[in-house]
C-alpha cells in the first residue's frame, strides 16, 4: 500500500473513531537534502501510518504544511469537536526516529483534559521541535 492509496482509502478525512489525527507533510526535505523523490517527509508519514497502528490515531499524509525551512513537518490535533483543543505544529522531525513521539503526542493530546499537550511526557522530539500552537476556533482569552 502506498501513501496516495492511504490517502484515497480516507477520504482526506481522519478515519472513523480516531481520537487524534497527525497530518504529516510528505513534500518536506532538509534545506541541503536533493529536490527528487522520495522525500524524507514521505519516508516520515509511511513510518508514522505504521507506527499508529491500532493506536486510535489517524495519520492523514498532505502535501506541505508550509514550514520548508524547519521540515521534516507534521500537525496533531483532538478529532472531537466537543471537546475543543489546540492544534499543534511540529518541525525539524527525524523520520527515521520520530514516528513514535507524533503517535505518543497524539495520545497525550487526546487525552488532555484542558485541550493543551502536557509538557510532562511530552516525547523529547515534541518539545525540541515545537513550531507553534493554534488556538481552538471559539477561543478567548481569559483575563482577570
Amino acid at each position: 500500500m502506498t501513501l496516495a492509496d492511504i490517502s484515497k482509502d480516507t477520504g482526506g478525512e481522519p478515519q472513523n473513531g480516531a481520537s487524534a489525527v497527525i497530518y504529516v507533510c510528505t513534500t518536506c526535505r532538509r534545506p541541503d537534502d536533493p529536490e527528487d523523490y522520495p522525500r524524507p517527509g514521505a519516508a516520515l508519514a509511511a513510518a508514522t501510518i505504521r507506527a499508529a497502528a491500532n493506536s486510535g490515531v489517524a495519520v492523514q499524509p498532505l502535501r506541505c504544511l508550509a514550514n520548508c525551512k524547519r521540515g521534516c513537518s507534521a500537525v496533531l490535533r483532538r478529532t472531537d469537536p466537543s471537546r475543543p483543543s489546540w492544534t499543534y505544529v511540529f518541525g525539524h522531525l527525524d523520520p527515521a526516529a520520530d514516528a513514535q513521539a507524533l503517535v505518543d503526542g497524539a495520545r497525550l493530546l487526546a487525552g488532555s483534559a484542558d485541550g493543551l499537550m502536557p509538557w510532562r511526557g511530552r516525547p523529547e522530539p515534541l518539545k525540541r521541535g515545537l513550531i507553534a500552537r493554534v488556538p481552538p476556533f471559539d477561543f478567548s482569552e481569559q483575563s482577570e
